[in-house]
């Protein structure tokens, strides 16, 4: 057990400085495009707040910081971090050559879920694959969302998201790829023999996840910026899943 709480204290802190470096790469690459955009105008590098010399220095120390997390691992999950810096670096590129750049951010940010499992197991197995894959999916599918807040910018731009390949259609492939998610976590539960009060709390994450579905307004971008943050109850919910099945084990 207190393996397990400095676990999950070390990727509590990973987590929010990578997505925090993940961010600053973001609007490294797109300051001029977010100048265009109503919504993103505003953001530090796009209005000038400040200057990429300031952000590439505050990209340096979020790194560092994230380089101490990933040397208290243990060698696998050291190899896949470094492994994952190849994505932070080019998924901001992918609007500008794909129509699936929710599917490369999901990769992307996806990746935490599989290395805390390799940190925690030592391997590399099929559940491995499945937190991934339900990690990847559950990225696409809120990023899906988030993207439908831009949507008309990025058309006008030439630039490519999920939201404008799958468009009014946008709900049906919600449905897949959150029933992926639940499916792959589910899967993942039996195959370590989670018990019942894990698969409860699962059934109201995959409540949430069609309360998100059925009452979205593709239209709405309070809606859309609404449903998309509401993902982090979401994650709430899968983690309260995770630890009251861990105490019942570790007592």
């Amino acid at each position: 057990m207190p393996d397990t709480v400095r676990l999950i204290l070390l990727f509590g802190i990973g987590s929010v400085v990578m997505r925090a470096a993940g961010c600053v790469v973001n609007d490294l690459w797109d300051r001029d495009i977010d100048r265009l955009v109503a919504r993103t105008a505003g953001r530090p590098l796009a209005s000038g707040a400040i200057r990429p010399r300031q952000a590439l220095f505050f990209l340096t120390v979020l790194l560092g910081c994230g380089l101490l997390v990933l040397l208290s691992l243990n060698r696998l999950a050291q190899g896949l971090g470094v492994a994952s810096l190849a994505l932070v670096a080019v998924y901001p590129l992918a609007k500008r050559v794909t129509w699936w750049p929710q599917l490369v951010m999901g990769f992307t940010f996806g990746f935490g879920a599989p290395m805390g499992y390799a940190a925690a197991a030592g391997r590399i197995d099929l559940s491995w694959w499945l937190i991934y894959a339900a990690a990847i999916f559950w990225d696409l599918g809120f990023d899906t969302i988030y993207a439908h807040q831009d949507k008309d910018d990025d058309a006008l731009m030439g630039l490519k998201s999920t939201a404008i390949k799958f468009g009014d259609s946008t709900p049906f492939w919600l449905s897949l790829f959150y029933g992926i998610t639940i499916g792959g976590i589910a899967f993942c539960g039996w195959l370590v023999d989670a018990g019942a009060i894990f698969y409860c709390v699962l059934a109201a994450g995959a409540a949430h996840l069609i309360w998100q579905v059925a009452t979205l307004d593709l239209n709405d971008p309070q809606n859309c910026l609404e449903r998309f943050r509401s993902n982090q109850a979401f994650g709430a919910i899968i983690f309260a899943a995770l630890i009251l099945d861990i105490i019942p084990a570790a007592s």
